[in-house]
C-alpha cells in the first residue's frame, strides 16, 4: 500500500483527538461520580499530552504501525481510576465505562450530520470507490477537500471505536457497562471476574477476533444511512 504523509497526519489527528475525547470523557464522568483519581492525574482535558504520556505505545507506535500496514489505525488509551471505588460503587463505575463510547458516538453524530448537509448543499458528493478515508468527496480544493477527508475519517472511525467498545468483553467498555443491569450483590463478583488480567486477555483475543466478523456491515450500514 502507498500513502502519503497527508493521509497519515489526516488519520492520525482524527485518531488522537477521538481517543483522547474517549478517554477524557470517562475521566470527567468519573470525576463528577466521586472518583478524582484521572482528574488528579490531568486526565479531564482534550490536551493529549497527559493521555500521550500515560500510554505512548498505544497512541503513537500501535496506530502508526497498523496505519502502514492497513491503511488505517487502532491504538488505546486509558484514564487510571480507584478500583476501591468502582467496586464499592459498580453502577457509578459502569456510567464511567459507558462514557468512552458515549464521546465516540457524539463525534459520529457530528461527522454525519456535516457530510449530510454537505451533501445536501452539493459541496461534496458520493466518491465513486468509498473507504474508510473517502466516505465523502468534495467538488472542489481547498477547505472543502480538507473537510470531505476529515470528516470520513472521523465518522469511519469513531464508529469502530464506538462498537468495538461495546463488546461485552473484558476489558472493552461493554463488560463494564453489564454492571448497570446487575445487582450490586451480584456486580461485586463480576467485577472481580473481568478485572483478572487472564480473563481480559482472553477478553480482549475474542473481541479482536470476532469484530472483524461484522466491522464490514456495520460499516456498509453507516454509508447506506448517509446515502
Amino acid at each position: 500500500m502507498e500513502f502519503s504523509l497527508f493521509d497519515l497526519l489526516s488519520w492520525y489527528l482524527v485518531f488522537l483527538f477521538s481517543l483522547v475525547a474517549h478517554e477524557a470523557s470517562h475521566a470527567l464522568a468519573a470525576w463528577k461520580l466521586g472518583d478524582p483519581t484521572a482528574y488528579l492525574g490531568g486526565q479531564v482535558t482534550l490536551d493529549p499530552t497527559p493521555h500521550l504520556k500515560r500510554e505512548p505505545v498505544g497512541m503513537v507506535v500501535l496506530p502508526l504501525v497498523t496505519f502502514l500496514s492497513n491503511g488505517w489505525m487502532i491504538g488505546w488509551a486509558s484514564a487510571p481510576y480507584n478500583r476501591a471505588w468502582a467496586q464499592a460503587f459498580p453502577k457509578r463505575a459502569a456510567i464511567m465505562a459507558a462514557a468512552g463510547p458515549v464521546a465516540n458516538l457524539a463525534i459520529l453524530f457530528i461527522a454525519f450530520g456535516v457530510m449530510k448537509a454537505g451533501l445536501a448543499a452539493d459541496i461534496f458528493t458520493q466518491p465513486f470507490h468509498s473507504d474508510m478515508s473517502h466516505v465523502v468527496v468534495s467538488r472542489t480544493e481547498g477547505g472543502a477537500y480538507l473537510a470531505a477527508r476529515f470528516l470520513s475519517i472521523a465518522f469511519t472511525l469513531n464508529l469502530i471505536l464506538f462498537a468495538f467498545n461495546l463488546i461485552p468483553l473484558p476489558p472493552l467498555d461493554g463488560s463494564a457497562m453489564i454492571k448497570i443491569f446487575l445487582p450490586d450483590s451480584l456486580a461485586h463478583g463480576y467485577d472481580r471476574l473481568i478485572s483478572n488480567p487472564a480473563v481480559a486477555l482472553a477478553g480482549l483475543a475474542a473481541a479482536w477476533f470476532v469484530f472483524p466478523k461484522f466491522g464490514g456491515t456495520l460499516l456498509r450500514f453507516g454509508m447506506n444511512m448517509l446515502y
